[in-house]
């Protein structure tokens, strides 16, 4: 017997939103200074964009393997040491450009959903004075 919980359509669909703009969500928390991953956890939480903590691992190696990030190790007061999250130049002109085209296609898609008002098709008799 299956046990998965099957998703519906329209939470699979938010998924794959949330995934299409998470570079630019941890690129502009980053941009904002060095970050640890659990603040930058803590900032996607605290806006919505619902994040588990195996998703942005693997993101944050992709932008450094890119080239967009920087780390540095630091010491911790409480345990091993951390490893902080600086953009680089790359990283912001990269994200400047994703931020242009995130802005474009918020528009696009609000113009392309925003209801259109109806044209009345319904003839109208003039009456003639005279």
């Amino acid at each position: 017997m299956d046990t998965k919980v099957k998703k519906a359509p329209i939470e699979i669909a938010e998924a794959q939103m949330r995934k299409g703009v998470l570079e630019l969500c941890i690129l502009s928390i980053i941009a904002e200074g060095e970050a640890y991953p659990s603040d930058i956890l803590k900032k996607l939480k605290a806006s919505k964009m619902i994040v588990v903590e195996g998703t942005i691992y693997p993101l944050l190696s992709r932008l450094k393997n890119a080239g967009f990030l920087s780390y540095q190790w630091k010491e911790s007061k409480i345990g091993p040491p951390r490893k902080y999250f600086k953009i680089t130049t790359e990283g912001k002109a990269f994200q400047a450009g994703l931020h242009k085209n995130w802005l474009t296609l918020s528009k696009a898609v609000d113009s392309a959903c925003k209801p259109k008002k109806k044209v009345s098709t319904r003839k109208t008799s003039k009456k003639i004075t005279k």
